[in-house]
C-alpha cells in the first residue's frame, strides 16, 4: 500500500476523477489502465505518480514484436552456446545468461515500486492474457534455475492503451479503469501556465481559441494533442507573434501561423482552409 495518496505533482496538472482512480486501484491493490488519445499524459501519469509518491519507477515500454516472457526474463541460449565454443568458465552458471526484464526489476525493489506497462494495445492480442497469472500472483517461474521469483512489495501498476485494439475481457476484469478525457479550455490553460507561467493571458486567450477551433473541425485525421499546443506555444514566443495574428482576420490568416506544430497532414491542412475559407464567404464581415 502506499504511504500516501497521490494528487497530481506541480509539473502535471490531475483532474480530481483521475487522482481518485489512481488511488482506488493502489486501494484496491489492481493494475490501473488508462485509456485516453494520444498526448493527453498517460505515460507521465505514471512518472509523476513515482515523483510524488517517493516511489521507484520501472517503464517497460511495448512494441509490436514485444513478446510477454521479456518482462519476465530473456535467456540468452546463443550466448552461451559461443561460450561454451570459446570454453568460458562462466557457461556452468545458467543464471549468467538470465537477463532480467522490467517486471523481475520491480519484483525485486527494496520499497513498493511503480511498474510503467506502456501502451499495451501494440502488442499481440495474447499479450495482455500472458501476463495475467503473474501480475495476479506476483510471482513467477524461471524454468532454466528452477527458481520462484516472488514480489517483494506488491507494484502499484499503471497500464496505459491508444485502443488501437481491443483488450481481452480476462485482462479488463482484473484492471481499474480510467479513460483520459481530452482536457476542456480551463483545465488546459492550467496546464498551459505550469509549462509558460509568464505567458500573457491574451496570447493564451487566442491560442486556446485557434487551437480548439481546430480540435472542432470535423474529419480531421489527427486532431492535434496537448504536447502539439505546448509546442506551438513555444514557437509563437520564439518567433513574437501577437495575438492579433491568431484571429485570422482574412483569407491569408486561414490557418494559424506556425501550423505545423498542430496539423500533422496535408489533408487536414487542406480540410481546414476549405472549411474557414466557406466560413468567411457565408460569413463575411
Amino acid at each position: 500500500m502506499a504511504s500516501h495518496r497521490f494528487t497530481g505533482t506541480s509539473s502535471y496538472i490531475a483532474t480530481d476523477d483521475l487522482t481518485m482512480a489512481v488511488n482506488a486501484a493502489v486501494t484496491l491493490e489492481r493494475p490501473i489502465l488508462i485509456k485516453g488519445e494520444p498526448g493527453t499524459g498517460k505515460t507521465q501519469l505514471a512518472i509523476e505518480v513515482a515523483a510524488a509518491l517517493g516511489k521507484p519507477l520501472y517503464e517497460w515500454h511495448i512494441k509490436s514484436t514485444t513478446k510477454a516472457q521479456q518482462g519476465l526474463y530473456d535467456y540468452d541460449a546463443v550466448a552461451r552456446l559461443r561460450d561454451s565454443q570459446l570454453g568460458d568458465d562462466k557457461v556452468h552458471d545458467i543464471s549468467n545468461y538470465i537477463m532480467h526484464g522490467k517486471v523481475w526489476e520491480a519484483f525485486e525493489s527494496e520499497e513498493q515500486p511503480v511498474l510503467l506497462i506502456d501502451e499495451i494495445d501494440k502488442a499481440d492480442i495474447e499479450f495482455p492474457n500472458d501476463l495475467l497469472r503473474e501480475l495476479d500472483r506476483m510471482e513467477f517461474y524461471v524454468y532454466e534455475t528452477r527458481e520462484l521469483i516472488c514480489a517483494r512489495h506488491r507494484p502499484i501498476i499503471i497500464i496505459t492503451s491508444n485502443n488501437e485494439k481491443e483488450l481481452p475481457d480476462a485482462f479488463l476484469r482484473r484492471c481499474f479503469f480510467h479513460y483520459i478525457k481530452f482536457p476542456d479550455e480551463a483545465t488546459m490553460a492550467k496546464i498551459v501556465d505550469v509549462h509558460f507561467p509568464n505567458l500573457k493571458k491574451d496570447l493564451l486567450g487566442a491560442a486556446l481559441k485557434a487551437f480548439y477551433k481546430i480540435r472542432d473541425v470535423r474529419g480531421l485525421k489527427k486532431k492535434p494533442s496537448t504536447s502539439e499546443l505546448l509546442d506551438w506555444i513555444k514557437l509563437l514566443l520564439a518567433e513574437d507573434i501577437p495575438p492579433e495574428a491568431l484571429h485570422g482576420e482574412n483569407i491569408r490568416n486561414a490557418i494559424p501561423p506556425l501550423y505545423g506544430a498542430l496539423l500533422k497532414n496535408e489533408q487536414d491542412v487542406h480540410l481546414f482552409e476549405q472549411l474557414v475559407f466557406l466560413d468567411r464567404r457565408n460569413n463575411p464581415q
